[in-house]
């Protein structure tokens, strides 16, 4: 396990050429960026799995036999903010390998020079090996474990396996919604959903009008060792879209979360049009600290021809607001479907609370 360990150092504070290059409009830097590097050191990750350690280029795909994509992104939680600008090192390994597929966690720390090492952000990827020619199922290389440390490691990855295929069975697509989340629908909807003028109040915002969309050509500047536009590069154009429309919905700056999960279900071409639409799906209940939106941004490549759009992408993310106000605007559905939304917003607000409750007692206790 040991062998896949890789990282990258950015010395952001030691080179204000290469901060320039990654700075934003606060003077911080941008995650979304920072998103995309740490989706490519997964895909290194997961070919030093598969071709050893002391090979340094991949060569030709056809050459190799296989290849490798990412099958989704359980999570990316932030734990600490980037402010202020330090080096950061991202880092990661191979947890877990099944019969095609490996889980990567990967880190991002803060190098404090007196302080030692920071935790920014952890998260997991998930990758699938795929055989060049036939495009099905590859197997990959078993994964040695040599200490306890890598042993627990392995069991954190098989539960993470386990558990992303658990919610895959439980999602809303698939089995109804439990009764408290049904009541807590129903109470929305008496409280806020119905079309009386009496009704109609400020805080009410339709899911539907949140919509937000941008339209791009994928040029080949940002393709991959597939010859497809690169998954970090979406990642990072879904994550400022994404932004932007939890800026709007909050009427505040915002901070970043989360990245909750990501689908990617088909690559995306060189030349193709994309389309990204974001969405707010649900946000804290008014009064609550911090303020929290969770918002979906879809991806979908548009045939010119026939209008046809297919998706290849689904994010989630979780942003909070600046400004320490709660918000008072209730985001209320229309739809069945929009509902079903509403409810998987509101998992991942809980899950996403959860965790970085978690997270404090953890840090807490080392205290």
């Amino acid at each position: 396990m040991h062998e896949t360990y890789s990282q990258i150092i950015l010395p952001f504070a030691s080179s204000p050429e290469l901060f320039e290059q990654y700075t934003n409009a606060s003077g911080g830097l941008r995650t979304g960026m920072l998103m995309e590097h740490l989706d490519s050191l997964a895909g290194s990750i997961a070919y030093k799995h598969m071709l050893g350690p002391i090979v340094e280029t991949l060569g030709r795909v056809q050459e190799r036999g296989f290849y490798i994509v990412t099958a989704s992104v359980e999570r990316l939680d932030m734990l600490a903010p980037l402010y202020p600008v330090r080096d950061i090192c991202l880092s990661g390994q191979v947890i877990y390998a099944g019969k095609s597929s490996m889980e990567v966690a990967v880190k991002m720390e803060a190098l404090n020079p007196n302080r030692g090492e920071e935790t920014l952000m952890l998260g997991r990827f998930s990758m699938v090996c795929r055989d060049a020619r036939m495009h099905k199922a590859r197997p990959v290389n078993p994964l040695i474990i040599d200490t306890p440390e890598e042993e627990v490691l392995y069991k954190m990855g098989e539960s993470s396996k386990n558990r992303r295929q658990y919610a895959a069975l439980q999602a809303l697509s698939r089995v109804p919604p439990s009764s408290d989340e049904a009541a807590d629908l129903h109470a929305t909807y008496l409280k806020y959903g119905q079309e009386d003028e009496s009704l109609v109040r400020s805080d009410r915002v339709w899911m539907g009008d949140t919509l937000l969309e941008k339209t791009m050509l994928m040029f080949p500047q940002e393709r991959n060792v597939h010859q497809k536009v690169f998954g970090g590069y979406l990642m990072r154009l879904a994550h400022e879209l994404g932004f932007a429309n939890a800026c709007f919905f909050m009427r505040s700056h915002v901070t970043f979360h989360s990245l909750d999960g990501i689908s990617f279900t088909q690559p995306v071409p060189i030349g193709s049009i994309l389309r990204l639409r974001s969405q707010i799906l649900h946000t804290s209940p008014p009064g609550e600290l911090p303020a929290t939106v969770h918002v979906r941004v879809v991806a979908g490549v548009v045939n010119v021809q026939t209008g046809h759009e297919e998706t290849t992408n689904d994010f989630r993310f979780t942003w909070a607001g600046d400004d320490g106000k709660s918000t008072p605007r209730i985001i209320v559905p229309k739809t069945y479907q929009e509902s079903m939304l509403w409810l998987e917003g509101k998992r991942a607000l809980e899950m996403g609370a959860q965790i970085r409750g978690n997270r404090i007692r953890a840090l807490e206790g080392e205290q």
